[in-house]
C-alpha cells in the first residue's frame, strides 16, 4: 500500500514512516507544512493519506482543509486524519464530504500499533475509522434528536458502526450474535428515518446522522 504522510512533528513523522515500512507499506512522500500537502497528493496519488489536522504555518486546520481539497480533486482518495485533541466538528466535516474512505484518530492511537494499522487499512479499503474517544464525545453532547429514541444497546451498536466496525466485529465486541446486530441496525435505520431503498448507503447515513445530529 502506498502512503503519503503529512505531519509537522519530526519525531512522529519518522516514527510513522518506520511503522508503516515495517508493516510492509511504502511511504511515497512526506510533508511538514500545510502548503506542501495538496501538491504532494496530486503528484503521488497514494492509496491512502495520513494527515495531521493542524499544520504550519497557522496550526489551525490546514491538514483538514488539504484533505477536503484533495478529495475534491481526487474523488475517493482515502484519508486518515490525526489530531492531538477531540475536535468533533472536524470529524463531522470530514465525513460530510462523502463518508467513505475516511478516518479520524487521536494521535495517541498511533501508539497502539495493531489498532492504528487496522484503521489505516480499513480506510484504504473505503471504510471509516473514528476514534472511540471522538465518538464518545459526540454521543455525550447530542441531545434533543432522533438519537434519543435509541435504546442503550442500539446506541452501542451505532457507536461501533461510527467507529467503522463491521457486523462480525460488533457482534464479538458486544458478545451477541450477528443476527442480533443486524436486528439492532435495522431498528437504528428505522428510528433515524433512513430510507429502506437506500440499503447500499444506509450504514454511512446512520454514521452521518450520529455525527450531524439530524
Amino acid at each position: 500500500m502506498r502512503v503519503v504522510i503529512a505531519e509537522d512533528n519530526a519525531l512522529l513523522r519518522e516514527g510513522l514512516v518506520l511503522l508503516l515500512a515495517s508493516a510492509g507499506h511504502e511511504v511515497t512522500a512526506v510533508a511538514g507544512a500545510g502548503p506542501e500537502i495538496l501538491p504532494m497528493l496530486l503528484e503521488h496519488r497514494p492509496d491512502v493519506a495520513v494527515l495531521d489536522v493542524r499544520m504550519p504555518p497557522g496550526f489551525r486546520d490546514e491538514g483538514l482543509r488539504a484533505a477536503l481539497r484533495a478529495r475534491a480533486e481526487i474523488p475517493g482518495l482515502p484519508v486518515l486524519v490525526l489530531s492531538q485533541y477531540v475536535e468533533g466538528t472536524y470529524a463531522a466535516e470530514l465525513l460530510g464530504g462523502g463518508a467513505t474512505g475516511v478516518g479520524y484518530l487521536l494521535k495517541d492511537r498511533v501508539g497502539r500499533v495493531d489498532e492504528f494499522l487496522e484503521a489505516l487499512e480499513r480506510v484504504a479499503d473505503g471504510g471509516t475509522a473514528l476514534d472511540p474517544e471522538v465518538v464518545d464525545e459526540l454521543l455525550t453532547r447530542r441531545r434533543g434528536s432522533p438519537l434519543d429514541s435509541l435504546t442503550p444497546r442500539e446506541k452501542e451498536v451505532l457507536k461501533l458502526m461510527a467507529e467503522g466496525h463491521d457486523n462480525t466485529t460488533i457482534a464479538k465486541t458486544l458478545v451477541v450474535t450477528e443476527r442480533s446486530v443486524s436486528k439492532h441496525i435495522g431498528n437504528v435505520f428505522l428510528k433515524l428515518g433512513l430510507p429502506q431503498s437506500d440499503s447500499g448507503h444506509r450504514r454511512v447515513l446512520a454514521v452521518l446522522a450520529y455525527l450531524n445530529n439530524r
